[in-house]
């Protein structure tokens, strides 16, 4: 069995972009079972009752397959609210903060905010995943040119990423905070480092995605730069070169795709979308790439199923077949 714990199926508004039904049949072609789906939709998942409307439009025979996150915002009411929620539902995986503003709505900006969301977390007794999209909206510049698509890089700068995982470390252990942190699309060796140096200290595990470990920033300087504009972006062939030794090491602790497929039109024209249909690369990753970047069997699937088992509850990942 292969999980894919980060994909973002669209649906409602945003439904002529990708469908919860498209995508799992894309699971098929690619050997995923189960997914993850995230809350920054149009409209954003925030209560039991947004969970139950979204579970209505998954297919028939989908249910044991899909899995989705509410969104964590600054309202104490909300988030309590969501812990209960999470707690009651075996198709709620998670909460998912967007520290720093990405792909939709949901953003927690302020660093009080943040630390509120911690903090009432911890009250609540939350034991659950936090993932987390971490990139410091304060170390984001306006820099991004669209006829030079590599500037993408420059306008959300690796310090951004590194400094928004500094902050939620700081803040789960100043709330003391007992849930499982999950640093979402890690994208930069130092962001690793500030990770691995928390390992022990608290509950914490990161991903990596297709994309982040094939390309680097050389695929955003060419005529298709565009279609490879993502958050977080592209980064230098360094930083490549030590996420997949890292992904083979354990210092990474499992493959997300963060599937996140925009028409051409929106990624060539304004809005200039970030995102990627990475889902359609995670077969070839994980079958071809893997083993020739020497990664064993065992550790496969541990980054494709076993890791994620041992982190997030194991009684809402069964699969009815």
């Amino acid at each position: 069995m292969r999980i894919d714990p980060h994909v973002h199926c669209r649906d409602g508004r945003e439904s002529y972009k990708e469908t919860i039904a498209h995508v799992l049949r894309l699971c098929d072609q690619q050997g995923v079972t189960i997914i993850f789906d995230m809350p920054n939709t149009d409209p954003p998942l925030l209560t039991a009752r947004d969970a139950e409307l979204r579970l209505k439009l998954v297919p028939e025979g989908g249910r044991s397959r899909y899995r989705v996150y509410l969104g964590a915002t600054a309202d104490v009411a909300q988030l309590r609210k969501a812990v209960s929620a999470v707690a009651n539902s075996e198709n709620i995986i998670g909460l998912k903060l967007y520290a720093g503003c990405s792909v939709g709505s949901l953003a927690v900006v302020a660093e009080e905010d943040q630390l509120l969301v911690y903090r009432t977390l911890a009250d609540a007794g939350y034991t659950g995943v936090l993932a987390v999209h971490c990139e410091k909206e304060s170390l984001c510049v306006n820099a991004f040119d669209p006829k030079q698509p590599s500037t993408h890089s420059l306008a959300r700068p690796p310090a951004a990423e590194i400094q928004a995982i500094a902050d939620q470390i700081r803040f789960a252990e100043a709330a003391g905070f007992q849930g499982a942190l999950h640093i979402c699309h890690v994208s930069t060796a130092a962001g690793l480092d500030v990770i691995n140096s928390a390992r022990g200290k608290l509950k914490i595990t990161c991903g990596v995605t297709p994309h982040h470990l094939l390309w680097s920033a050389v695929q955003a300087k060419g005529a298709e730069g565009l279609l490879y504009k993502i958050n977080p972006p592209l980064r230098d062939p360094v930083d490549v070169i030590a996420l997949r030794k890292a992904l083979k090491d354990g210092d990474v602790d499992w493959i997300e795709t963060d599937h996140a497929p925009h028409p051409i039109s929106e990624k060539l024209y304004p809005p200039y979308a970030s995102g990627y249909p990475s889902l359609c690369l995670y077969r070839t990753l994980v079958e071809e790439l893997l083993p020739c970047w020497g990664l064993s069997g065992d550790r496969i699937r541990d980054v494709t199923d076993k890791a994620i088992r041992r982190v997030f509850d194991e009684r809402k990942l069964h699969y009815d077949t």
